[in-house]
């Protein structure tokens, strides 16, 4: 090999090692001008030297002629498709009938070890490597026979072109899609483009990979997870889970929060908590796959029809629908932002029937070009609130739609006129009497200080009934006033004045972000805490210092000093201070055992709950922080950790239990 050759097969290594690191451990080490330069340095070389080119080269991926039709393809092994169950009786009937066909078979009380896995809502694939270089690859059709995609699926950067160490044959199944934070920027994209834009992630994931211009599909953010093993030759495993080991170490992307399990009561447990985390993930879900994990045990099991006896999809309620936007209305938010919100013909999507849905802002509602009469698409993913995602595909066709939305010239509540300040995203109510906006703050206090009981109904009564008009009313409540309201009794009136006076304990950071300063979050407010001590040290501050404050730049810090300079702020400040902690208590940054140190919370702790672990940690000196990345110290693990522990463990962070966290916190 001369000095050219060898060049050549250090930057293939090198940007597939990258690459890797990148797209499928989401872990890289350099960054992208660097790995942008290596791939610019061997296409400069590929040109002046054709003879070096490969198919499996990182410069191929992307084919320089479209093709003029998708080829159909049959399928070395079929593509089965899965049984539903929706529930957890329906589970377990799954599981009494596998073990009344193997006592057919003459296997009593089989030991069950389960697999199971997120069912990813994208597009179904067999991937062909031949000898280690990657041969074909084909969509899921009929589960016989398929189309032949293999030009786009070479632009997916997860997928590998090549795999080391590989027997003669192997098949390799999985789904492509598209995460929803790619999905919504795609959209955006588009949108400002003047082109339409799509109804959801899995339709263009699908249509993406049938395109037959491969350049059209390099553009798009596509990217794939693997969940199992077809056809192989020279390749044997005794379980499923050997078989996702076995892709995890060839280069593939296999979902991280795989589980193998050993009771159906753990099955039933994973499943349910999946459906309660969906909403929280980057990609759509609609179900789990539950899998038998021992693989004589699914010979013997076979299948019937097109359905395996020994898998199935416990599956979720369906989270998209299409429905009439009968009119945008608008509310008044707590610092006085109107925000848009539908009202919808009733559909049933996501297990609940849906009314009302976020609209999101004023210029998410023009970028999308959503109007009142509108056929539109309705998202409800988990437990989050209801959003119009955009119109359906034909409302926008429609020669008689309404005239597009703009936000209302007075305020909806009170009639003032409402302002917008040049580059502020929010048209506003001016006026701080609103009724609303009043309600909002009020609404906000309570769940900032976790007021049991001041839900939004019961701050709207206590309103309406001129008991309240600030945060500080509610620690002049007394017995009987909440007596006079409607349903409320002797109890519930004691709980309530029980929650409101142990919410004067809460933390100083949590107060500053409950009375409803503009950029201060939950996290900002515990920052400003930790920096300046006391409110008073806050309140005479500069703009400068207080942007000397972790997570606060310049332009946030500006904001948050012209609020804490307004007349009605600094009263309601002043009329709090008889009731509530505006001092930090514990060791100033920088002092204390866990001075310098970055921790993270993931999962929960067994004693401590999350606000009480924060509070230890930043009493010791330390910063908690929401990511994990090399600059964490530790990484305090509870029940049901999620994907910053799978991190931590990539990265060689230490991890902590609570009683190594308690030990840290007495000992540094």
């Amino acid at each position: 090999m001369n000095a050219l050759e060898q060049r050549v097969a250090e930057l293939r290594s090198q940007l597939e090692h990258h690459g890797h690191r990148y797209y499928v451990l989401d872990d890289p080490e350099i960054g992208d001008d660097a790995y942008d330069a290596l791939l610019d340095e061997l296409r400069a070389i590929e040109a002046e030297h054709p003879e070096l080119v490969t198919p499996d080269s990182p410069t191929q991926r992307v084919g320089g002629t479209p093709i003029s039709k998708l080829e159909k393809v049959r399928h070395l092994q079929p593509m089965f498709s899965l049984a539903n169950v929706r529930s957890a009786d329906e589970l377990r009937a799954w599981i009494a009938r596998m073990r009344s066909h193997l006592a057919r078979e003459g296997i009593e009380d089989p030991e069950f070890e389960y697999v199971a896995e997120p069912k990813i809502d994208g597009l179904a694939i067999s991937l062909v490597y031949r000898d280690g270089a990657l041969e074909r690859g084909a969509t899921r059709g009929n589960g016989e026979i398929g189309e032949d995609v293999t030009h786009n699926l070479r632009t997916i950067p997860s997928i590998p072109l090549r795999i080391d160490a590989a027997p003669p044959l192997v098949e390799v199944r999985g789904e492509v899609y598209m995460a929803l934070s790619d999905f919504q920027a795609l959209n955006e994209r588009r949108a400002s483009q003047g082109l339409s834009t799509f109804m959801n992630p899995r339709n263009s994931a699908a249509g993406t990979i049938r395109q037959l211009d491969p350049a059209l599909a390099a553009e798009r953010p596509l990217s794939m997870w693997c969940y199992g093993i077809g056809a192989t030759e020279g390749l044997a495993f005794g379980s499923h889970w050997e078989t996702l080991e076995w892709l995890r170490e060839h280069g593939f992307r296999v979902n991280g929060d795989v589980k193998r399990l050993g009771t159906e009561d753990v099955v039933v447990a994973q499943c349910v908590a999946w459906q309660e985390r969906r909403g929280a993930l980057d990609f759509e879900i609609d179900g789990v796959v539950v899998k038998v994990d021992d693989l004589e045990l699914q010979r013997r099991l076979g299948v019937v029809g097109r359905d395996p006896r020994w898998a199935v999809a416990w599956k979720f309620p369906p989270t998209t629908a299409i429905t009439r936007l009968h009119k945008v209305h608008w509310n008044v938010g707590k610092f006085g932002d109107l925000h848009p919100f539908a009202e919808l013909e009733p559909v049933h999507v996501g297990g609940v029937t849906v009314k009302l849905a976020t609209l999101h802002n004023e210029e998410d509602l023009a970028r999308k070009d959503i109007r009142s009469g509108d056929d539109v698409i309705v998202l409800r993913a988990g437990d989050v609130i209801p959003q119009v995602v955009s119109p359906a595909p034909h409302a926008v066709e429609k020669p008689d739609r309404a005239p597009a939305e703009r936000p209302p010239e007075r305020c909806p509540v009170c009639g003032t006129p409402t302002v917008k300040e040049e580059g502020r995203v929010f048209t506003k109510c001016p006026n701080r009497d609103c009724p609303d906006r009043r309600w909002q703050l009020l609404k906000h206090y309570a769940a900032a200080m976790d007021i049991d009981g001041l839900g939004e109904k019961q701050v709207a009564a206590l309103q309406a009934a001129g008991l309240i008009r600030t945060a500080a009313d509610y620690y002049r409540l007394t017995k009987v006033q909440l007596l006079e309201l409607d349903g409320v009794g002797e109890v519930s009136a004691e709980n309530l004045l029980r929650a409101i006076a142990e919410s004067r304990g809460r933390p100083f950071g949590s107060v500053l972000f409950a009375i409803g300063i503009e950029g201060v979050g939950y996290v900002n407010g515990r920052n400003l805490a930790q920096q300046f001590r006391s409110i008073d040290n806050l309140l005479a501050a500069s703009p400068e210092q207080i942007a000397e404050t972790p997570g606060i730049g310049p332009v946030v810090a500006r904001l948050i000093h012209g609020q804490l300079q307004d007349p009605q702020m600094r009263a309601l400040i002043d009329d709090l201070r008889q009731y509530v902690r505006f001092e930090t208590e514990g060791a100033p940054p920088g002092e204390g055992v866990l001075s310098g140190r970055t921790l993270v919370l993931t999962g929960t702790l067994p004693d401590l709950t999350r606000e009480q672990a924060t509070q230890r940690i930043l009493a010791a000196g330390g910063r908690v922080t929401s990511s994990v990345s090399r600059k964490t110290d530790y990484v305090v693990a509870g029940e049901a950790a999620g994907s910053k522990l799978e991190k931590a463990e990539r990265l060689g962070v230490p991890v902590l239990d609570e009683a190594g966290l308690l030990e840290l916190l007495e000992r540094g």
